[in-house]
């Protein structure tokens, strides 16, 4: 596992999650139907947790998580924070309802790397 790459996609996660937040807060509360803007603060939400998620997994030790399961763990909360989170900022920025379609196989990929990381635990040597 490449925690170098992982670490520099944390923390450009990390800032831009602050980043559409505060955007949000600042720039979209007058502009947004009240749906729009719980729907970019459900995105905002997701970001964040999947965000810190992805820190911690990177950061387990060897110890309690298989090593293979780690990247994967880390490719499901990645993908999950593109394609849902994304799909979201999309669907309410640019206006295009067609990316609420796609919004659920990040949900999926969400999903998946908690399951993952049930799987991947094992006892401490």
């Amino acid at each position: 596992m490449n925690n170098l790459f992982w670490l520099k996609f944390i923390s450009l996660s990390g800032a831009l999650a602050v980043m559409l937040g505060a955007f949000a807060a600042h720039s979209l509360d007058d502009s947004l139907s009240d749906t729009h803007m719980a729907t970019f603060r459900t995105a905002v939400l997701y970001h964040f947790l999947h965000t810190l998620a992805l820190l911690a997994v990177i950061c387990l030790p060897v110890s309690l998580v298989k090593p293979h399961f780690q990247s994967l763990i880390a490719v499901s909360f990645a993908a999950g924070i593109l394609v849902f989170c994304g799909s979201l900022y999309a669907l309410v920025l640019l206006d295009l309802p067609a990316m609420g379609m796609i919004t659920p196989v990040g949900g999926v990929a969400f999903i998946l790397g908690w399951i993952l990381l049930f799987f991947a635990a094992r006892r401490p040597e």
